[in-house]
């Protein structure tokens, strides 16, 4: 088992983040993504609905030889919540880990949260923050455009359209003086040289992506499942819609080229 893949979905390509961050931290790892690009996004969705998705795009993973499964997906993490739908085999999604490192960074006591509309509804950062440290300010922002500009390659820091859509959505998160940003969406990275500009010096941004995959591998090595191989592991990328799209705009998040072997699929 400690040489099967890990698993990883999400509604998009946004997912990618945690992957970049998992072949960075763990390279002798195989991983299998299952990218939901005929449904993104979900962030608009019933909580219902979101729940479906994820355990169709959890079954689909198991379906292949997995020993961990992360939810990449901020609006899913959401709805899941403390309830995991997997409970035999390590799991993860993206609030928890994402939140234990912004309570750290944080020296005001204010955290900043942008999200999907169904992240934001759910107030599920907020719920784990005050768990942690029921003194931190939250501030929450839903950002529903930003998923489309990323999906469709407005990611240039230079973009006037998305400035002009970041700049109207971070500005209450700024004026409410937050020194840390959750990037509650793994879509967000993409464009994070854009909310950094924005936000000004100062302000912390912590990756949910990011934060995800590092929380992966500390359960991976608790329970002794690491691979043991001394090779590179592979990358395995699935995709419900198209593959020429997948690679054309994955590298955006994954900061290279696509390398390893792309398939579309069917959940039906």
């Amino acid at each position: 088992m400690k040489n099967d893949a890990i698993g990883v979905f999400d509604s998009g390509l946004g997912g990618l983040t945690a992957v970049k961050e998992l072949n960075a931290i763990l390279p002798h790892e195989n991983i299998i993504y299952f990218g939901d690009t005929a449904r993104i996004p979900y962030g608009g969705r019933s909580p219902e609905t979101v729940m479906r998705y994820a355990k169709e795009d959890a079954a689909f993973l198991r379906q292949h030889a997995v020993k961990m499964i992360i939810a990449a997906c901020g609006t899913v993490s959401s709805v899941v919540g403390d309830c995991p739908f997997i409970i035999d085999m390590p799991f993860t999604g993206v609030v928890c880990p994402t939140v234990r490192t912004a309570v750290k960074e944080t020296h005001n006591g204010k955290i900043g949260v942008i999200g999907t509309l169904a992240t934001v509804r759910s107030g599920s950062y907020e719920k784990e923050i005050s768990r942690l440290d029921p003194n931190i300010v939250v501030t929450a922002q839903s950002c529903p455009m930003f998923v489309h500009l990323v999906e469709n390659g407005y990611t240039d820091f230079e973009n006037p359209v998305t400035r002009l859509i970041a700049e109207e959505y971070l500005t209450p998160v700024r004026e409410a003086g937050v020194d840390t940003l959750i990037l509650g969406c793994t879509h967000y990275p993409v464009i994070r040289d854009i909310i950094a500009d924005l936000m000004g010096d100062g302000v912390k941004l912590i990756s949910s992506g990011a934060e995800a995959a590092k929380y992966a591998r500390c359960c991976l090595e608790e329970q002794d499942l690491l691979a043991d191989r001394e090779t590179d592991g592979e990358n395995t990328y699935y995709v419900s819609d198209s593959t020429e799209q997948f690679v054309e705009n994955a590298g955006h998040f994954l900061e290279q080229n696509v390398v390893g072997k792309v398939f579309r699929c069917s959940l039906q």
